[in-house]
């Protein structure tokens, strides 16, 4: 497959709003990193959000999903933006998002937003790097009845997510890696 014509432009900004290099971070995976993606100055920028829900849309064509969703707080500005997006394209795509614990009141919904069993989905995530969120937010969709047609992040750190999807059976797509970055 051809690169993307918005790749360039996004690692541009993602090292200008979103990337923290010789600093001590813990990752939500509970490794040290010393570089830090800070993906939502990147998906909250207007230019960012843009160019992150042309690519995905893009990337997840062949996959003919119905429905695009993730886990909640990295997912929750791209899906936004792929929904309008595929909307102003007129091939509408619902968003959704999965909590990080079903609801205690009301439905006690675990996904919030337009779901219905048996959609074909895309799970989104800003950025991965054992695959652990991705991994939950796709097994929620698939106790809702959905099925995952294919996980997709904006920055594979290159440590484990892509071989832990794809050994969960997942297809799995990265926009960019940490390669693209910090080369």
């Amino acid at each position: 497959m051809k690169e993307s014509k918005y790749k360039q432009r996004l690692i541009e900004i993602i090292k200008e709003k979103s990337l923290l290099e010789n600093v001590d971070r813990v990752l939500t995976s509970g490794r040290k990193s010393r570089y830090y993606i800070d993906a939502k100055m990147t998906t909250l920028d207007p230019e960012g959000a843009d160019l992150v829900a042309r690519f995905i849309l893009e990337k997840i064509k062949p996959f003919n999903v119905e429905a695009i969703g993730g886990y909640t707080l990295g997912a929750d500005p791209i899906v936004s933006a792929v929904a309008v997006l595929s909307f102003q394209a007129k091939n509408p795509i619902p968003a959704f998002i999965v909590r990080k614990e079903s609801k205690q009141h009301g439905e006690m919904k675990m996904i919030e937003g337009p779901f219905k069993p048996g959609w074909r989905v895309a799970v989104v995530d800003d950025v991965v790097t054992t695959g652990g969120s991705t991994l939950r937010a796709c097994r929620a969709v698939e106790q809702a009845g959905g099925k995952v047609e294919v996980a997709v992040t904006v920055v594979d750190r290159l440590e484990g997510g892509r071989e832990n999807l794809e050994k969960a059976g997942y297809a799995f797509i990265s926009l960019l890696t940490r390669d693209d970055l910090l080369a």
